[in-house]
């Protein structure tokens, strides 16, 4: 019994040893294989020596002791099934190193990264096919325009679908990757079916396939290079046989009036393309000077160089009516004049700096007014209450039409001479043109309350006189002009205070001499009268209307 209990204490003895000798080599063989893999860049001699010794040492153990052997079966298996289980450990150490090799390589991941993004791009229906695009057309690679495409020698030809691949490839290296506008549109609701997403693309299709203006044109007058388009004289149909001193759009009609120094007045009507014509008057011996619409545009006023007469011409009823004599006018003559916007008076411009109200119905004298030295122009306000007049001294006067005061007066700023005058209709701008061509923009508001106003801007593209200033309705365009010189015609754009560059035509004469601008009610069109007896008619693509 005692010999019994003894060998089974020396067997869990030894059976206790050599648990915990294997037990240790179990421990040693996990820490080699960390340390192995650990070594992963070891020097492969001596990592083999460091096995081998492992091994016969582990060898030497089990076959002194078979339980060695049963236990190291029992927790690992055999020899084979732990190399089996440490495979892919291995495995994934050799992906690790992989991955850090490319993360230290940025282009190729670069590169890698934009492939995958196209693989996975989805295909979008082509707008058209072209079956030539489907031909096996080889490519000559050696062109100086494809040779930085090639990647070897045997890249000599490549086809048509591979060399658009590779210059793909080539710009989105350049950019840094695919730019936002060349992705497809990945981003849509995932609730969305496939129907949806194909109606959706035709869509797009459809906009690519169509031409035609998508984008609707601005209110404002964009400045730089104004958008026109030359039509048929406005007076081609009838012709002045000399120069012409006028040229005036109806005010609510699409007619425009011409009148010239070959004693005639006539009307035409405006389409651009023919601009029929509807009548004219000779009047004996009475070169037209100056011929004006009156405000409701059912009157003609005209005046001439060297009479004191003067005619109205009723259009309503088609009677020409001499005005030999007005009461309380001590003038010579009458030439220079302008309709007050009341409608019912006139403004005759006489000599020695006099200005005189005239009414139309009583055709007499109500009231006079005087400014130093001789008149070179008026303008009226928007509401007609208020009235610019330029002398030939360089001074504005400003006058209260109602009371007939004189509310302001400041000097033209550099002028020496004062030649023209114009106020815009929306009461913002004043021009004052000048002998020595400088045509000086005010604010309105400044001269009504300033003794020394500055100009907003000084135009200096004219060389000689500026004797015509004309604003647009809108008030976006003044022109100018000077009879002086060919072509010395310039539109400037008011908000931004810049002259457009393409008018005139530069080395192609349209204009000649210009001694009056006018625009239609709407800014649609602009027409000009010439030395030539010609009246060159233009249309403004900006404004729609007449």
């Amino acid at each position: 019994m005692w010999e019994h209990q003894l060998l089974g204490s020396e067997s869990s003895e030894k059976l206790r040893i050599s648990g915990s000798f294997v037990g240790n080599m179990a421990d040693r063989k996990l820490r080699g294989a960390a340390e192995d893999r650990g070594r992963a860049k070891m020097d492969p001699e001596e990592e083999e020596e460091r096995r081998r010794r492992n091994l016969s040492s582990l060898t030497a153990l089990r076959d002194n002791d078979g339980s060695v052997k049963l236990l190291e079966q029992l927790l690992f298996g055999t020899e084979d099934e732990l190399v089996h289980k440490l495979g892919p450990e291995k495995e994934d150490e050799e992906q690790t190193d992989t991955l850090l090799v490319g993360d230290g390589d940025e282009e190729s991941g670069d590169e890698d990264e934009d492939e995958a993004r196209l693989q996975l791009q989805p295909k979008r229906k082509a707008a058209w096919v072209d079956e030539d695009d489907e031909l096996e057309e080889q490519v000559d690679m050696k062109h100086r325009y494809r040779k930085h495409l090639i990647r070897g020698d045997a890249e000599s030809v490549m086809n048509k679908q591979k060399l658009q691949q590779r210059m793909r490839e080539q710009f989105e290296k350049s950019m840094g990757g695919a730019p936002a506008w060349a992705e497809r549109n990945t981003g849509k609701k995932k609730n969305k079916t496939t129907e949806e997403d194909e109606d959706e693309e035709e869509d797009e299709d459809d906009l690519l396939r169509r031409t035609g203006n998508f984008v609707a044109s601005s209110d404002s007058l964009p400045s730089g290079v104004l958008k026109m388009k030359k039509c048929l004289h406005a007076n081609s149909a009838r012709p002045s046989e000399d120069r012409l001193t006028t040229v005036q759009f109806h005010p609510s009609a699409q007619v425009v009036m011409t009148a010239g120094l070959d004693q005639s007045v006539s009307l035409f009507q405006v389409d651009g393309k023919t601009n029929p014509k509807i009548q004219s008057i000779h009047l004996e011996r009475f070169p037209v000077y100056k011929a004006q619409f009156s405000v409701d545009g059912e009157m003609v006023i005209a005046t001439s160089l060297k009479n004191r007469m003067f005619y109205l011409y009723d259009m309503m009823e088609g009677r020409i009516t001499p005005v030999h004599s007005v009461r309380g006018l001590n003038e010579a003559r009458v030439k220079e004049f302008s309709v007050c916007p009341d409608g019912g008076t006139l403004l005759l411009s006489g000599t020695n700096g006099y200005l005189h109200l005239l009414t139309l119905k009583t055709k007499e004298v109500v009231r006079s007014m005087k400014i130093n030295g001789d008149i070179s122009g008026v303008a009226f306000n928007r509401d007609g209450s208020k009235m610019f007049v330029h002398s030939d001294e360089g001074e504005v006067y400003v006058w209260d039409v109602r009371s007939s005061r004189c509310v302001n007066r400041f000097p033209d700023d550099g002028c020496v001479r004062g030649t023209s005058i114009a106020a815009s209709h929306d009461g913002q701008y004043l021009a004052c043109g000048s002998q020595s061509g400088v045509v000086n923009i005010y604010s309105q508001e400044a001269c009504l309350n300033s003794t020394n106003p500055k100009p907003l801007k000084a135009v200096m593209n004219l060389l000689t006189s500026a004797t015509s200033l004309t604003f647009n309705p809108t008030s976006d365009i003044l022109a100018i002009a000077s009879r002086v010189e060919d072509e010395a015609v310039r539109l400037v754009h008011l908000p931004s205070l810049s002259v457009f560059s393409n008018f005139p035509v530069s080395k192609r004469k349209l204009v000649y001499r210009v001694s009056c601008l006018d625009f239609s009610p709407h800014s649609g069109f602009f027409s000009l009268a010439n030395n030539k007896g010609h009246a060159p008619l233009f249309r403004l693509l900006h404004y729609r209307d007449f």
